[in-house]
């Protein structure tokens, strides 16, 4: 399987918010991409990042979620101009697909076609 994203392309805007117990949100997109592949973990991880002064100094941000071989993964953030804010290396997933984009913005997290 290659790019999450293409199943979840049909995410066009949000019609529900979810509130993460920190208190950002997260749409409706990306609530069905962790139930679609056991990912409540990378919403954490983006989460819990927002700790880090420089990444929480970026009002926009991208998240890629990458296989690098067999069942580990890289997540990068960048400030939306291929600038790394963070990485962290995930030594074992068992996230279905090959890779994922997310945005964070405003306190939110969303998918790109919900931007």
């Amino acid at each position: 399987m290659a790019h999450a994203n293409d199943q979840l392309r049909d995410f066009t805007g949000t019609t529900q918010w979810f509130r993460h117990f920190t208190g950002y949100t997260y749409t409706d997109g990306v609530k069905a991409m962790a139930d679609m592949f056991s990912a409540y973990w990378f919403i954490d991880l983006v989460i819990s990042h927002q700790l880090t002064p420089k990444v929480k100094a970026e009002e926009f941000q991208t998240w890629d979620l990458k296989r690098i071989a067999g069942d580990r993964f890289l997540a990068v953030a960048t400030d939306g101009n291929d600038n790394i804010i963070a990485k962290q290396d995930i030594p074992f997933s068992d996230f279905a697909a090959d890779s994922l984009k997310l945005y964070f913005t405003g306190g939110v997290l969303l998918l790109p076609s919900e931007y």
